[in-house]
């Protein structure tokens, strides 16, 4: 069963876990504080939620914006909803577009799907909300209308942004107006955002999709030659789905359907539970070796099978079989590093947040840019930067992944959610990080269902990432001796900074104790914040 968390037990950290009765944790204070804004106000965890989401784009322009994409988990108070709003690829792209190029450009228009985080603000409002989406958009309108000071690890990102994408369309005049990006501390201002999210707000989305801001959008494609159109942002909608979920640790961890690959996070439990993992304590070497090789074995089957869900070759759930999971299991040497390939199952950077309320209420939110500022492309007047999901497709036109018009993308990004042995919420949780999200879920799960560790104590442990083959990076708080004899087993182990590259992603949990009220802890790595009342 679940074990008992335990408070005693904690890493290199200036924080502690925060407690009460409602919670918001993301990765930047100012954004926490709309959310918790919006609880004071009466306000539910989603409306939380959403406040939260609209004040990262303007205060974490870094990791997203109004052009993301976004996913959700919730847990209404009486069972789970997942959420896709991630964008499609306008109906005029097809397989030919990049004849002769290894990859999707990962810059400029020929990145940009249609972008689906305000229909997934929109759809979560309409359903779950209880404050209109002109109150929720406040704070977000606020600081992009009276300015925000720029943090220090975002200030880092938007230097390094700058370098990269100040040739992009619009992307200077958005987001370095004074020829330079702006320094850490420094007020920043965009007004044009704030313009933007305000017509969003009045019009319940419709403006982004079909109005004002979709011709402005669409107007500006068209002047760079670029596909999408007015037809495609109408065309958009988000879709409620049926979430994909793993029994584990006596509890169960779910995840999104693909296109998403949380898929990857339930594999590599299913193996590790046939691989006994829990006699192992989670720092030891051979829990270390069993979860990478796991881990490994999941992301292989990710990269070869994980497509928008209306182009897999098989159901999704065919890969969490137990009987699949145990030939899985059956591949790992327990005493030496190996180069999985995919199997063959038989029928049988990036914003993370999570809410909670009083009344048992919790969200699961993820939205992105997927690289940084995304495309670097920038609506003119409007404030508005576009993802660079397109770059998740593949060319080969024999995978499922591979790109083609009206088709969603593999993604990153996933939202986490976990059950208890009761069927009642335990907790939501997320890692940032591009293909560090589903192996960061692995690693949280593992810490606080298996071996209890308290929120902050496994944010705070030293994680690590496959990145690829036999490669794997370690953050450079890991014991000397463990890396050493990961080593010995074959592991190619690099030591990283964890703030270099943002490679180790930022982490925020909420949990839910038995007596109700929750347990908040967020990233003590980077700019994150957890509140509570």
């Amino acid at each position: 069963m679940t074990k008992a968390i335990d408070f005693n037990v904690g890493y290199a950290s200036q924080r502690a876990p925060m407690m009460g009765r409602n919670a918001v944790a993301t990765s930047q204070p100012l954004a926490a504080q709309a959310g918790m804004r919006m609880l004071m106000l009466g306000g539910n965890a989603v409306d939380a939620a959403i406040a939260t989401a609209m004040a990262l784009t303007v205060v974490e322009p870094t990791g997203c914006g109004i052009g993301s994409d976004a996913f959700a988990i919730v847990w209404d108070g009486n069972t789970l909803h997942g959420l896709n709003a991630s964008g499609r690829s306008p109906a005029s792209w097809h397989a030919d577009m990049f004849a002769g190029k290894k990859a999707v450009p990962e810059l400029g228009w020929d990145a940009v799907t249609v972008p689906g985080a305000v229909s997934g603000w929109v759809a979560l409002a309409e359903r779950f909300g209880s404050l209109p989406l002109t109150t929720l958009a406040q704070p977000a309108i606020e600081y992009a209308r009276n300015g925000f000071p720029v943090s220090p690890l975002i200030g880092h990102l938007w230097q390094r942004g700058y370098r990269k994408l100040k040739d992009q369309p619009g992307f200077s005049a958005c987001f370095a107006p004074q020829g330079r990006a702006p320094a850490v501390g420094e007020i920043f201002r965009n007004p044009a955002q704030a313009r933007s999210l305000k017509l969003i707000a009045q019009t319940n989305g419709e403006a982004f999709y079909r109005g004002e801001l979709a011709q402005k959008i669409a107007a500006f494609a068209r002047e760079h030659g670029a596909h999408l159109s007015e037809a495609d942002l109408a065309n958009h909608k988000a879709d409620w789905v049926t979430l994909l979920s793993r029994e584990f640790a006596g509890g169960s961890v779910h995840e999104l359907p693909p296109n998403g690959q949380g898929i990857a996070t339930l594999i590599a439990l299913g193996i590790l539970e046939q691989c006994d993992i829990s006699r192992h304590h989670p720092d030891s070497v051979q829990s270390l070796h069993l979860s990478i090789e796991a881990m490994k074995l999941a992301l292989a089957d990710l990269d070869r099978y994980v497509a928008d869900e209306d182009h897999l070759e098989f159901a999704a759930e065919r890969l969490l079989s137990d009987d699949y999971l145990k030939s899985r299991a059956a591949l790992i040497n327990p005493d030496k590093a190996s180069d999985f390939v995919y199997g063959e199952p038989t029928q049988s950077g990036t914003v993370y947040l999570s809410t909670a309320d009083a009344s048992g209420m919790m969200v699961s939110f993820i939205q992105s840019n997927y690289m940084g500022f995304g495309s670097g492309v920038v609506v003119p007047d409007t404030g508005i930067s576009l993802q660079n999901r397109g770059c998740g497709f593949v060319l080969d036109p024999k995978h499922p992944n591979a790109l083609a018009g009206g088709k969603r993308p593999l993604h990153t990004i996933i939202p986490g959610f976990a059950l208890g042995a009761d069927g009642k919420p335990l907790m939501s949780f997320g890692v940032m990080g591009g293909p560090m999200q589903a192996q960061g879920h692995m690693q949280m799960a593992l810490r606080i269902m298996l071996h209890g560790q308290n929120p902050q104590a496994a944010i705070d442990a030293p994680r690590w990432r496959v990145v690829q083959g036999r490669d794997v990076s370690v953050e450079a708080t890991f014991d000397r001796n463990v890396i050493a004899a990961l080593r010995e087993r074959g592991h190619q182990i690099t030591v990283e900074d964890p703030l270099a590259g943002y490679n180790f992603g930022g982490a925020q949990v909420v949990y839910r104790m038995a007596e109700g009220h929750y347990v908040a802890a967020t990233e003590s790595r980077k700019d994150g914040q957890a509140l509570v009342s």
